[in-house]
């Protein structure tokens, strides 16, 4: 008779056991259900995040323009610069800007200006038939021949940076520039890059 209640309970043992077990392995894969379905939910919810492209770190709203100043040669050369296109809707903005940081200094180590200084852009024009730029008289001031034909060409050469074919026309004062400097430098009206290299070859 012990011996039966032993073995019922032996056995009332391993059932309960095995219940538990059975109970356990169930709440498990519950749990690990529920746990992947919370994780989908929280994925499809999460904002897409943007990651940065270091080629393209914050120059969404830049453009590259090449504004031009002199090396120890006095040649005429090209330094790339970006400017700040967030409101720029028109090739006439793009070279206002251009000029703007042409004429407040190159910022570059190897080349230098020949434009003098306070030289102000009075007013840049996109038309049909070219660029129409307008300076301040200090643009005419100070300087010899070398220095005359250095600041037309960065002038003429900026102003076509974006159509290096383009028509340059250049005032001073409102009035069509025809003679720069003492030496009596014609200008020809309008100016284009390839005009400026025959009028002035190196």
């Amino acid at each position: 008779m012990k011996e039966n209640k032993n073995s019922n309970s032996f056995l009332s043992t391993k059932t309960i056991a095995a219940l538990v077990t059975t109970i356990l392995a169930l709440g498990t894969i519950s749990a690990w259900y529920a746990y992947n379905n919370l994780e989908v939910k929280n994925q499809d919810n999460k904002p897409t995040e943007t990651i940065p492209n270091p080629d393209n770190n914050s120059n969404n709203n830049q453009q590259k323009i090449e504004i031009y100043g002199l090396n120890e040669e006095l040649k005429i050369i090209p330094n790339t610069v970006d400017i700040n296109i967030d409101k720029i809707e028109n090739p006439q903005e793009s070279l206002t800007i251009a000029f703007n940081t042409l004429l407040t200094g190159l910022n570059s180590n190897n080349l230098t200006s020949a434009i003098p200084e306070n030289t102000k852009l009075m007013s840049l024009t996109v038309k049909e038939d070219g660029i129409h730029i307008d300076l301040s008289s200090e643009f005419t001031t100070g300087g010899g021949s070398a220095s005359m034909i250095g600041r037309l060409g960065q002038i003429v050469y900026t102003a076509s940076s974006l159509n290096p074919n383009v028509n340059v026309w250049i005032n001073v004062d409102g009035k069509p520039l025809d003679i720069l400097g003492e030496e009596g430098l014609m200008v020809e009206q309008p100016m284009t890059r390839d005009i400026f290299i025959e009028s002035f070859p190196n």
